[in-house]
């Protein structure tokens, strides 16, 4: 069969999450989400999503200027009391918005909720449970929480 006779729908399968320390980065994420990293790869140490995305993790060194990302986790409303549980109980900084002017708090936008989380390389890591826009007569856009033992970030 010819190559033109396969198609595939175009899809995310995987991207490069440059870290001081992949293991830490990985496990450190993989930790949060309630997930377990792959095998090492290479240079790399994936961390594969229920979509099938796989995060591949690389060291860039530990003095490497690493330029900060976003990536941004869509869950059930059980694994983001999972995930909160255990950013409240390792310390890790909280906010509710990108910019953190709500430190310490979680978003309650479309109805759902959503949190902002630093990783050990500096990215900024999201989790949420309704996709953007998705309830936008919500009562609850633009509202915050306070999240009791959160710690604040720097």
């Amino acid at each position: 069969m010819p190559l033109e006779a396969f198609t595939l729908p175009i899809e995310l399968n995987h991207t490069i999450v440059l870290s001081h320390d992949r293991e830490q980065s990985a496990r450190f994420l993989a930790g949060i989400l309630g997930l377990e990293p792959g095998a090492p790869f290479g240079p790399f140490l994936p961390l594969t999503v229920a979509n099938g995305v796989t995060l591949d993790f690389a060291t860039a060194g530990p003095d490497a200027e690493i330029a900060a990302q976003h990536y941004a986790f869509l869950v059930s409303e059980e694994d983001f009391d999972g995930i909160l549980a255990r950013l409240v109980e390792g310390g890790i900084p909280i906010q509710a918005d990108p910019h953190g002017k709500h430190p310490g708090r979680i978003n309650r936008n479309d109805g759902g909720r959503g949190v902002y989380f630093p990783d050990p390389s500096g990215h900024g890591m999201e989790a949420f449970t309704r996709p953007y826009g998705s309830h936008p007569e919500s009562d609850l856009n633009g509202t915050t929480e306070e999240v009791p033992g959160a710690t604040l970030p720097d």
